[in-house]
């Protein structure tokens, strides 16, 4: 017997495998819905049938052994039934030529009676059959038929209830998909205004959509250029330039980090840093000293360094002082992180008339510092148009604080002094 297969075969097959409803476990309601269909007509056996690409399955049985599920589709009535739309009912199957040779007829006892109601849905797609079989020829009555058709109503609601769970199955995995995908963009998004803005910053942006400037009375401000930039960057390659750039400016990032100074910005080879703004606390100055004689020591390494290889080596002249700030974020599209106020152009001038290698620091900053480290006065040092500044160069800690008495590192003398004005940053390690 030839497999017949509806017009519409392709789009039929993808509507079934969208159910996922082949080969899926026993379900009361379809199994009721059988036994149902089975009991108006009066026939022996019923079962709600699928048609696959090459075989028909049964989705529920009544009166036929359990391990009666697939028989290959071009053997099935069933597949002549999906063809049509409305019942297909055949008395006598052994009489009729369409399948008087079917191995439905074979059996013992023959199955000789057959009415199949096809599955179609809203969408024009016969998915599989309800039908009835018995083992004498026979006729249904006008309301039997009806009642089948009826039930077939009932399997149609039954699959339609199974799309729509599959839909929202898929619509709750596309929204958990959308909200990890959403957290995980809101994780990078915080993280790239962490790296942006200082923490309480981004915070309190996160938090209102605005940051309110703030006065602070006291903070120390860092300024430190690269000396002979200018000259390197006329014979030096643009990419080499950059990566020796980055290096150097990482490090004082890091280095800064580590005593609580917060980056304001770069501008070309310049590097601004504050301390006591964000986390105001007694000794920020003391901090910017300790951060500025580590960036020294950093640099004076790398100096070292390439010096021995034939590079060329760069120093940093570093300016600090410590006075009242105005800080705030400005832009809407690319925002940053700034302060402003006198000290800030004080620190600059520190910076600006120090010398390479050293470390330049107002009478302010000494007056705050001067217990731990050593100074060297530079005396009163006029700016343009500005009044003169005392200036001190900051040379290392004080021998009774210096570990082996050369001021580069600090003994435990220096800590109890330094955690007992503002806390414990430092550790016998640092």
């Amino acid at each position: 017997m030839p497999s017949q297969a509806p017009t519409n075969e392709t789009e039929r097959l993808a509507a079934l495998h969208a159910l996922h409803i082949i080969d899926s476990a026993p379900e009361t309601a379809y199994d009721e819905i059988a036994e149902l269909a089975a009991k108006v007509c009066g026939c022996p056996v019923s079962y709600i049938s699928f048609i696959d690409d090459d075989r028909r399955w049964l989705k529920t049985r009544y009166g036929l052994p359990a391990d009666v599920t697939d028989a290959p589709r071009a053997s099935a009535v069933c597949t002549t039934t999906i063809c049509g739309a409305e019942l297909l009912v055949i008395p006598d199957l052994k009489r009729d030529p369409r399948f008087q040779n079917s191995p439905m007829v074979s059996l013992e006892p023959p199955c000789r009676f057959y009415c199949g109601m096809p599955l179609i849905t809203d969408e024009g797609y016969a998915l599989g059959t309800l039908c009835v079989m018995d083992f004498e020829p026979r006729q249904l009555s006008f309301e039997q038929m009806e009642a089948l058709r009826m039930l077939s109503h009932q399997v149609l609601a039954q699959l339609e209830l199974r799309r729509k769970l599959i839909e929202y199955g898929q619509t709750i995995k596309d929204l958990e998909q959308a909200r990890l995908e959403a957290a995980t963009e809101r994780a990078r998004t915080e993280e790239l205004l962490r790296n942006v803005l200082p923490a309480p910053i981004a915070d309190e942006l996160k938090r209102s959509g605005r940051v309110l400037p703030r006065y602070t009375r006291s903070a120390t401000i860092l300024f430190a250029d690269i000396q002979g930039f200018t000259l390197l960057a006329e014979r030096t390659e643009p990419a080499r330039l950059i990566n020796l750039l980055n290096e150097h400016f990482s490090a004082l990032d890091e280095i800064g980090a580590r005593y609580g100074m917060e980056k304001v910005k770069t501008v070309g080879d310049a590097y601004m840093a504050v301390a006591g703004v964000l986390s105001s606390d007694r000794r920020h100055s003391i901090d910017a000293c300790l951060a500025a004689l580590e960036m020294r020591a950093r640099l004076d390494h790398q100096r070292i360094r390439c010096e021995a290889v034939g590079d060329d080596a760069l120093q940093l002249r570093i300016g600090i002082h410590t006075g009242p700030v105005i800080s705030g974020v400005v832009g809407n599209r690319r925002m940053t992180f700034d302060i402003w106020g006198d000290a800030v152009n004080t620190a600059w001038f520190m910076e600006a008339f120090g010398v390479a290698g050293r470390i330049n620091v107002s009478e302010t900053v000494a007056g705050h510092v001067h217990g731990l480290f050593e100074l060297e006065s530079r005396g009163p040092i006029e700016a343009k148009h500005q009044r003169a500044h005392e200036m001190f160069f900051l040379n290392g800690f004080k021998k009774e604080y210096s570990r082996n008495g050369d001021g580069h590192l600090p003994n435990d003398h220096f800590l109890t002094e330094y955690n007992r004005i503002g806390g414990s940053r430092l550790t016998s390690d640092e």
